[in-house]
């Protein structure tokens, strides 16, 4: 296991490109080897430029990368991360974690991060463990600690978490009403009635065509269309499962079908 701790914790007197490579020295990789890694793993951080400054000539950011960054190159199959990010200004605290996450999934290193911070820890984490007392009260993916909560404590502890920015668009879809398109346009017609709504998918072979409403199918029939493919709006907005809240609310406000699919 290897760790980024809160205030840094780099060795002055060393280069970036030699704190990033200490923990290979400790292990008794040779020189050349553990430089080549530590140059490696400095560009992924975003550092390939400053291998050779000294800690004192960097901004709080940067230390904190190459902390990070000592911590890939040794190796481990586990990183702890001691409330990495909370020394850091917001902004750049914002960059750092996005670059983390681009890492892991880079790299596929287990990391577990202390923080005090939920926001942040919705953002990072898979799963996420909420304390109390030095006791785990609840363990479980964001969106479970944010939709179902173990205790009041846990509740009020998320109480102002941003849910549009953590829930998915799996954790609020309802299953659509479809109808086949060889049901026809009457037949579309009818469920709508039988289940009161002005709007249905039409799918065939499990594939969505379209949608279509009361008024368009009303027209329909009225015109002696049979064909539900004919009218079907294909124009449909789309979204996956795992996408946020907060990246389909404009769309579903400014479309036109009230269930995007």
């Amino acid at each position: 296991m290897s760790m980024v701790f809160q205030h840094f914790a780099l060795l002055p007197h060393l280069s970036v490109l030699d704190n990033a490579a200490y923990a290979l020295e400790i292990q008794g990789v040779g020189k050349a080897e553990r430089r080549e890694r530590a140059r490696e793993i400095l560009g992924k951080v975003g550092l390939g430029d400053r291998v050779d400054a000294m800690p004192d000539e960097l901004s709080g950011g940067m230390r904190q990368r190459v902390g990070l960054a000592r911590a890939l190159t040794a190796g481990t199959d586990i990183l702890l991360m001691d409330e990495a990010f909370s020394a850091l200004d917001p902004l750049i605290r914002r960059e750092m974690q996005e670059q983390l996450v681009e890492l892991e999934q880079e790299l596929g290193r287990t990391i577990i991060f202390i923080t005090h911070d939920l926001n942040e820890a919705m953002f990072l984490g898979d799963r996420i463990a909420v304390m109390r007392d030095g006791r785990i009260v609840q363990n479980g993916t964001p969106e479970e600690i944010l939709t179902d909560p173990a205790n009041d404590y846990v509740a009020q502890f998320v109480q102002d978490v941003d849910r549009a920015r953590v829930l998915t668009a799996s954790a609020v879809m309802e299953r659509p009403l479809a109808v086949p398109v060889s049901a026809g346009i009457r037949g579309a017609l009818r469920v709508m009635r039988e289940e009161q709504v002005d709007e249905v998918f039409v799918v065939e072979n499990r594939h969505l065509l379209g949608v279509v409403t009361d008024r368009t199918v009303i027209r329909a029939v009225k015109a002696g269309t049979t064909d539900l493919r004919t009218i079907a709006d294909q124009t449909v907005t789309r979204v996956g499962p795992d996408d946020l809240l907060t990246d389909i609310v404009e769309d579903s406000v400014g479309s036109p079908c009230r269930c995007p699919s």
